[in-house]
């Protein structure tokens, strides 16, 4: 194993992303390395604190560790994630936006502490559920015992409030997080937060009014502290480009909600091109039997089925009224989060209720 140092490695042939990213690292109190050509890197590769590619690097060497940040300027847009996922990158920081964001990450990388896990949950097409289950797992992780914060990433979906039947609850919404820069206190988040079901949640109003911007480098900051504040964060993505390269690209693990259907299937594919290099499983929605069931939807998008959203009456009207918790305490419903949770492995509380 190579020795861990607490050297950032910079992998660039740019000198505005270089000298960006000098500036970065002094502030974040670290030694930075730079390599112009990924190959140069050699052993300090994976011995490194962190590891930094430029935008401008279009392939990495054969088993080189994966980088932890992609590092581009704001002018380059939508082809930074492609790139990202390409690479393997972990992040991507869009300079000078994300500055304060990076030097703080940076930071505790040369000293990680513990996190929570980021869980994301989206469709793989419209209207497939993906907020109905997003809102049954924090709500049962939250009935185990877990620290538990529900996000909501698609400002254009109504708001998740509207949900959780939880338009009055007192607490900060995305807009008011909107000029946050760098790195956010996770005990001062937790706090400002509203409560629903046992967890917290952080949504955008359920207003008529446009809904205001959120910069990725605020996301950045706001899901970091959310991963050192809570032991799990649920991600309700949403299907667009722009949630999907706000949010993802922070998640551990994503799943996807799929009907058992062919369009959804092709839909979900499709969609998979803009997922993040993170674990990605199917959860599956539909009644046992359906023509395009586990197995063949399984071949089909090349995804693992890790489980089944129930099929409930009345969830569309729940959904309209607010009354998903409500139907999450039913017991086809605790099963399904609690095998879900399961999956997710050590640090969570596990096991499906009774």
């Amino acid at each position: 194993m190579p020795e861990v140092s607490a050297e950032i490695l910079l992998a660039t042939g740019s000198a505005v992303l270089r000298a960006e990213v000098e500036r970065i690292v002094a502030a974040a109190g670290g030694h930075l390395r730079v390599v112009a050509d990924p190959a140069e890197g050699g052993r300090h590769w994976d011995g490194a604190a962190a590891v930094l590619v430029g935008s401008d690097i279009r392939e990495l060497p054969p088993r080189r560790r994966a980088p932890a940040v992609l590092v581009g300027t704001d002018g380059e847009g939508d082809s930074l994630w492609h790139l990202a996922a390409a690479l393997g990158a972990e992040r991507v920081a869009v300079l000078p936006d994300a500055a304060a964001w990076l030097a703080d990450h940076l930071s505790r990388s040369r000293a990680p502490g513990p996190g929570g896990l980021v869980l994301g949950v989206t469709g793989g097409c419209g209207g497939a559920g993906a907020t109905t289950a997003a809102i049954w797992i924090a709500q049962a992780a939250a009935g185990m015992g877990a620290r538990v914060l529900l996000v909501d990433g698609d400002p254009w979906a109504g708001g998740l409030e509207l949900a959780l039947a939880a338009e009055e609850c007192p607490g900060l919404r995305w807009p008011d997080l909107a000029e946050a820069r760098g790195s956010v206190d996770p005990a001062q988040l937790a706090e400002s937060l509203p409560v629903a079901g046992g967890f917290s949640f952080l949504s955008w109003p359920a207003s008529r009014e446009q809904p205001v911007p959120v910069g990725a480098a605020t996301v950045l900051g706001v899901l970091d502290a959310a991963r050192r504040g809570y032991e799990l964060v649920v991600v309700d993505i949403g299907r667009r480009e722009e949630p999907l390269q706000s949010f993802a690209w922070d998640c551990d693990r994503i799943m996807m909600v799929v009907p058992s259907q062919l369009r959804a299937a092709v839909a979900a594919v499709r969609m998979l091109q803009d997922f993040p290099p993170v674990e990605a499983t199917v959860l599956l929605r539909g009644n046992p039997g359906a023509a395009l069931d586990g197995p063949l939807l399984e071949d089909a998008i090349g995804l693992p089925v890790l489980g089944r959203l129930p099929e409930l009456r009345g969830v569309a009207a729940a959904t309209e009224s607010g009354r998903l918790l409500d139907l999450g305490r039913r017991r086809k419903v605790r099963q399904f989060a609690g095998a879900v949770l399961d999956a997710l492995g050590e640090g969570l509380p596990v096991g499906a209720p009774a």
